[in-house]
């Protein structure tokens, strides 16, 4: 073996066996099960969301959705080439945003309702305000922001005038709107490409998670990593922050989803479904917290009660992979989107 390849090997093995370690210590400090604590609380009753309104608009996969702040208006972003803002009460289109590239992964929409965003496999984030239009009558850019060397596998606001994105360089920035420069880059934050990326209730944090098979959690003020959960053996495809702001869930390929507690630092939850073959793409809290929804790739949505690790219930209904889901902000609905070309609002 060359030598390279050997001091190459001789690190990851150290760096297992400290990740091992860590595994071990965590486990020590967990003096009791969730479930068991959990065991006298009351069953919650099987979840009984429905298909409220079918958005149509799309022609082609639909990749990403996310809600407004107001819970009434949310965006989705699909490989058409187009960007639709709906209105989720009426089911009608309020917005249709051509876009430079259909190759879309992620959209976002700003707390305050003025900005969209987009990105993907161009490798740029794009920030449309959708309160005024171009010479052509579409929502006007105010923004592209390049200098990815991957492509942009998530976004979300800050506030109007900055963005956190995510991307397939293994890249975390914060860009400032207002001059269209990063604020903050960090390099390498994860040992694979940065794939979600979700913000805590009070917007001082947020967790990733990563192709590496692991999550960190940052702190916004200062972008330095606070911690890093490991757990998962495969791509972690989805988080999303705890209503309470102390724990977070995620989904991954190696079809579990998990609920880590930030206080101990560790897992305390660990969800499969009935039929233990289904990868999660995307993962969302009730506003309470006690339920956790995942999309899949095997079209449903599957709802597990947190605290008494049971699974809950189905959403069946789209034709395709699940891509996204969202809950809206006060907790009344949840949008989802998928390869079947539909975005759907569950009420």
């Amino acid at each position: 073996m060359p030598k390279d390849d050997a001091e190459t090997a001789a690190l990851k093995n150290e760096l297992n066996e400290l990740i091992a370690k860590c595994k071990e210590e965590a486990k020590k400090q967990a003096d009791c099960k969730l479930e068991d604590k959990c065991g006298d609380l009351g069953a919650v009753p099987k979840c009984q969301l429905s298909t409220k309104k079918m958005l149509k608009g799309h022609i082609n996969k639909v990749n990403s959705v996310h809600y407004s702040g107001d819970s009434r208006y949310c965006v989705s972003g699909s490989l058409d080439g187009k960007l639709i803002v709906w209105d989720t009460w009426t089911g009608n289109k309020v917005q249709v945003i051509p876009l430079r590239s259909s190759w879309v992964m992620s959209v976002a929409y700003s707390t305050s309702g003025n900005f969209v965003a987009c990105g993907g496999m161009d490798n740029m984030c794009t920030i449309y305000d959708v309160n005024n239009r171009d010479a052509s009558g579409n929502a006007k850019i105010v923004r592209e922001l390049a200098g990815y060397e991957g492509f942009l596998s998530s976004c979300r606001f800050l506030d109007d005038r900055h963005i956190l994105t995510g991307s397939g360089d293994m890249k975390l920035c914060v860009w400032d709107l207002e001059s269209g420069k990063k604020t903050t880059e960090i390099e390498a934050a994860h040992a694979g490409d940065v794939v979600s990326l979700s913000l805590s209730p009070d917007g001082n944090q947020f967790v990733t998670g990563s192709v590496d098979r692991t999550c960190k959690l940052w702190d916004v003020r200062d972008c330095k990593q606070k911690q890093t959960f490991f757990g998962h053996s495969s791509d972690v495809n989805c988080v999303s922050f705890h209503p309470s702001g102390y724990a977070f869930a995620t989904g991954s390929e190696d079809k579990t989803a998990r609920l880590f507690d930030i206080r101990s630092d560790q897992q305390i939850g660990h969800y499969e479904p009935p039929n233990k073959t289904s990868g999660f793409t995307s993962c969302a809290l009730s506003l309470s917290g006690r339920l956790l929804l995942c999309g899949s790739d095997d079209n449903n949505i599957h709802v597990w009660d947190t605290l008494k690790i049971q699974h809950n219930g189905t959403l069946g209904g789209h034709e395709n992979r699940v891509t996204s889901i969202c809950m809206a902000p006060n907790g009344m609905a949840l949008v989802s989107s998928s390869w079947d070309q539909f975005v759907r609002v569950w009420v």
